[in-house]
């Protein structure tokens, strides 16, 4: 398994570091060939930051393509210890009901601005915001913008009718 170290050499050698696909990792840890260690992006740093202020760290840039951080994590949660295991799990529930309210909050702000999408100084707020999501925020995000519009639309119109 040289190859997975990036080298041309044909083993592993012992005590190597070397990044693997999730999927991958399971069948190494489980038969005994390599330990895990928690990624980067669950590292004391990050829970740290959490802890601090949750809605400053930009959980999209600590996993890759497609931001999944809390689906990477939950995946994680599964090769780990039970104590571990309950350890992220608080971790990410902690962090998602701790963003969870300014998430919600800053798509209804920018829904009723009206700009969210355009351009001027409240359109790049919103998707500089946006771009620091979880997928999984960035898709309730869409969702409470919409609510938020689509409650705006019903208030007028009802407004109207009742002239």
């Amino acid at each position: 398994m040289g190859h997975l170290g990036g080298g041309t050499e044909r083993d592993i050698a012992v005590n190597s570091k070397a990044q693997v696909p999730i999927w991958l990792a399971y069948t190494l840890i489980y038969s005994g060939w390599a330990d895990f260690h928690i990624p980067a992006a669950f590292s004391g740093r990050v829970r740290n930051a959490l802890n601090a202020e949750t809605c400053s760290v930009q959980l999209s840039n600590l996993v890759g393509a497609g931001g999944l951080w809390y689906g990477f994590g939950k995946t994680v949660m599964d090769i780990l210890s039970d104590e571990q295991a309950n350890e992220m799990s608080a971790m990410l529930t902690a962090a998602f009901s701790g963003r969870l309210p300014e998430v919600i909050d800053q798509a209804q702000h920018f829904a009723a601005l009206g700009r969210v999408g355009a351009g001027g100084p409240s359109g790049n707020t919103a998707q500089g915001f946006r771009e620091g999501l979880d997928a999984t925020e960035r898709e309730l995000f869409s969702l409470a913008q919409e609510s938020a519009r689509q409650t705006k639309l019903w208030y007028e119109s009802s407004d109207r009718d009742r002239r």
